[in-house]
Order: C-alpha cells, then sequence, then structure tokens
C-alpha cells in the first residue's frame, strides 16, 4: 500500500501539498472566470459570475461529500486489507455520480429563471446569471466526476498526479477563457464553455489511472447496496458543507448586501469570496490530504498516529493563516486592481477596506475545518456536521442577523469573523471531549 512511506510527518506532507494545490486550482476555475468577465466584459458581468458561483460550489460540495465518504470506506478497507470491497466501494460511488449529475443538468435547466432568482439575481444581472449557469449546467458530470476522482487518486496513493492533472485543466482553462472571451467575444457564456471544456478533458486523464495497470483502485462489477450510499453520504456531509460554506456563505452575503447596501458592493464582495475560497479551500485541502492517513490508521487501530495527525494539521493551518492575513492586508489594493477598472476609484477604494475587515475570519476558519475533517476521517460524521454547519450557515446567519441589527451595512463585513471566533468554541469543546484538544 502506498499509505506508509519513510515517516507519519513525511507522509503527512506528501499528501497535504497536492491536496492543498489542488484545491488552490479548483478554485481558480471560477476565480479565473471572473477576471476575465470583468476585463473583457464589465464589473456586471463579474457580479452575475459571483450570483451564480454558488451552483458550482454545490456542484464541488456533493461530489466532495460522496468523494470523502468514498475515501474514507476505501481507506478503512485499505487498513484492514480488503481490496475487492474498497474496489466494488469506488464502483458503485462513481455510477451513483453519475446519475445524480444528469438529474442536476435536467433540473437546472428546466427551472433556469427561478433558479437564477433564487441565487440573488436583479434585473440586471439576472440575464448574464442565465448565460453563465446555461452553459455550465450541461457539464455537471464532468465537474462533480473530476472532483471525486481527484481525490480518490490521491486515496489510491498518487496525490502529486492527482495534482499535476488538475493543474493541467486549468492552464487549460485560462488559455480557453482567454480564446472565447477576448478573441471571439463570446462574453459570460464563453467563460462559462471554458471551465466546462476544461472539465472534460481533465476526466480523460483521471480515467487513464483508473483504468490502466497502476495503483490499487480500479473499476469492477459490483452488488448494488444502498446501505453503502448511505454511509457515504453520512461520512462525507461534514466535508461536503465545508465545500459548500463558500457558496453558503456567498448566498447569504448577497442576499445581506441587496438588502442593505447596493450592486457596487456586490463587486466588491465577489472580489473578497474569491479570496475566500482560496484560503478556505486551502485549509480543506490540509484537512482531506490528511484523511486518507487519520482513516487508513485509524483502520488499522493505530489511535496514537491519528492523534498526532491532528496536531499536525492544526500547526499547519495555524500558520497558514497568519500567513494568509498578512498577504492579503499587504496586498489588498492590488488584488483589488486585478478585477475593478482604475478609473473606479472609490469601489476600489471602498473593496479594499472591506476586504481587510474580512481577511480577519481567516485566522480562525483553519483550526474549525481541520477540526471537522479529523472527526470525518475516524467515522464521527455527526460531530463533523455540527461544526461543519456551525461555520457554514447556522453561526454565520446569527452573526448577520447580531451585526446588521447593531451596525446595519457595515455590520456585514464582520460576520465572518465572528461566526468563526463562535464556532471555534464549539470545535475545542468536542475535540477537548475526544482527548485531542
Amino acid at each position: 500500500m502506498k499509505l506508509e512511506g519513510k515517516s507519519l510527518k513525511h507522509d503527512f506532507f506528501k499528501f497535504i501539498l497536492p491536496a492543498v494545490a489542488s484545491q488552490w486550482v479548483f478554485a481558480l476555475y471560477t476565480m479565473v472566470d471572473g477576471m476575465f468577465v470583468a476585463r473583457g466584459v464589465s464589473e456586471t458581468a463579474l457580479a452575475a459570475v459571483n450570483i451564480a458561483s454558488p451552483f458550482v460550489t454545490g456542484m464541488f460540495a456533493l461530489s466532495l461529500t460522496f468523494a470523502v465518504g468514498t475515501s474514507t470506506i476505501v481507506a478503512l478497507l485499505f487498513g484492514q486489507k480488503k481490496i475487492k470491497e474498497a474496489r466494488e466501494v469506488f464502483s458503485q460511488n462513481m455510477t451513483v455520480l453519475t446519475a445524480v449529475s444528469l438529474l442536476i443538468t435536467v433540473g437546472v435547466l428546466g427551472g433556469i429563471t427561478g433558479f437564477g432568482k433564487f441565487l440573488g439575481a436583479t434585473e440586471t444581472t439576472l440575464p448574464y446569471v442565465k448565460e453563465y449557469i446555461s452553459t455550465i449546467a450541461p457539464f455537471a458530470v464532468c465537474f462533480i466526476l473530476s472532483y471525486s476522482f481527484e481525490i480518490l487518486i490521491s486515496t489510491d496513493g498518487y496525490p502529486a498526479l492527482a495534482t499535476v492533472i488538475v493543474s493541467l485543466g486549468v492552464i487549460l482553462n485560462c488559455i480557453l477563457d482567454y480564446l472565447f472571451v477576448f478573441v471571439l467575444h463570446k462574453g459570460v457564456s464563453g467563460a462559462a464553455f471554458a471551465t466546462g471544456i476544461s472539465q472534460t478533458v481533465v476526466i480523460v486523464f483521471y480515467l487513464k489511472h483508473f483504468l490502466g495497470k497502476k495503483g490499487t483502485i480500479k473499476f469492477c462489477r459490483y452488488p448494488f447496496r444502498p446501505v453503502l450510499i448511505l454511509r457515504e453520504m453520512r461520512n462525507g456531509f461534514p466535508s461536503g458543507i465545508t465545500e459548500l460554506s463558500a457558496g453558503i456563505i456567498t448566498f447569504v452575503f448577497n442576499q445581506a448586501i441587496i438588502r442593505y447596501l447596493n450592486e457596487d458592493a456586490i463587486v466588491s464582495y465577489s472580489i473578497i469570496s474569491y479570496i475566500n475560497a482560496i484560503v478556505i479551500m486551502s485549509m480543506v485541502g490540509v484537512a482531506q490530504g490528511c484523511q486518507p492517513l487519520v482513516s487508513y490508521y485509524y483502520g488499522k487501530g493505530e489511535k496514537e498516529k491519528c492523534r498526532r495527525l491532528l496536531k499536525y494539521e492544526l500547526c499547519t493551518v495555524a500558520a497558514a493563516s497568519v500567513l494568509a492575513v498578512g498577504v492579503c492586508c499587504f496586498l489588498a489594493d492590488k488584488i483589488v486592481g486585478i478585477f475593478i477598472s482604475a478609473n473606479l476609484i472609490e469601489l476600489r477604494k471602498y473593496s479594499a477596506q472591506v476586504f481587510r475587515v474580512f481577511i480577519l475570519s481567516f485566522l480562525l476558519a483553519g483550526y474549525n475545518v481541520a477540526a471537522a475533517g479529523y472527526f470525518t476521517a475516524i467515522e464521527k460524521p455527526g460531530t463533523a456536521v455540527v461544526i461543519s454547519l456551525g461555520r457554514g450557515l447556522v453561526m454565520l446567519i446569527i452573526s448577520m442577523v447580531i451585526l446588521t441589527a447593531l451596525f446595519g451595512g457595515k455590520g456585514i463585513w464582520w460576520a465572518a469573523a465572528l461566526s468563526e471566533a463562535l464556532c471555534l468554541v464549539v470545535s475545542v469543546l468536542l475535540l477537548k471531549r475526544e482527548g485531542t484538544g
């Protein structure tokens, strides 16, 4: 098996570094679309892509739910030397995801206008939102399968290969974005089409691995077991919520901004959401990269190694959080300048100002994400769900209601930091109860 190497710390970094890089690449897919749309179409189109982004995040969250749930079971079976059963779990998962993806495509395209309004599109942004989503939706199966393949290749012991494949995808996305938006002038639909094509191409590379001779995980015939689907969903749900939290946060913020501020502020938040996605997905990458190792040693009954891996996780996300805040604070004006035209001086100034407030949430988010990931890896999804739902929905809504009631629109930008702080208290208490805090 490729889940044991030179040392535990060596294995930890061997798995998390490619996982973090892969998460950056996935975050860059929508960010690249936003950059090209902002420069090639308009700031209004950028806001529309941001409004539509929870749909893409939702697809990734669904994929992650099944991928992490499947990965946890596969790694546990690897630890128990049950290779045939592990392959059956993998094969059934891919069949289920394909069927669900097709249902999503049909459902979204059948109610595109209502779906766009639900996400928060206004009369100004609705045409762009519909254009973006209607182009992305037919590629749902590619989005969902590619993310799942990426995680399971890492579980198979090839994390670096997963990083190479997703990196090729984002490079292709950049090239196609430039071609469709700036050369062919296809606007928002061109950016969406570029992303869909990129996801389709990477599927080919993933299949080459799973259909080839390398690796342990293979496609095989399997007896259909619905109980496995429920187990996968139960195990992966916390990670799915963590992934979906970026989309939920975007949705909640967009609704609050429309109510208390204006559409210009949505442009500001669009920029914030892209950076937030990169930072949070970096933390998710640490948790995901470590998950196969924790599950593997938990399956072998070596709980002390599980606790050591958790400590490595927490130290890593703490250092990354401080670094992220420092870099974002120092480069806030330059980051904003990538998306907003130089002649919109006031919007640039305001965006940089609220960006520096929002990034304080980064200092606490990593601990919560790592704690939820650890409980998922040891098959305690209920505890993980408490943390994931807390930071991604419950605490955020509570924080938003309190701060907007006290400070109006200005309170919106502090809501993420307060939400993470409230959730941190819960995470610490749960880890102490587990004997790992």
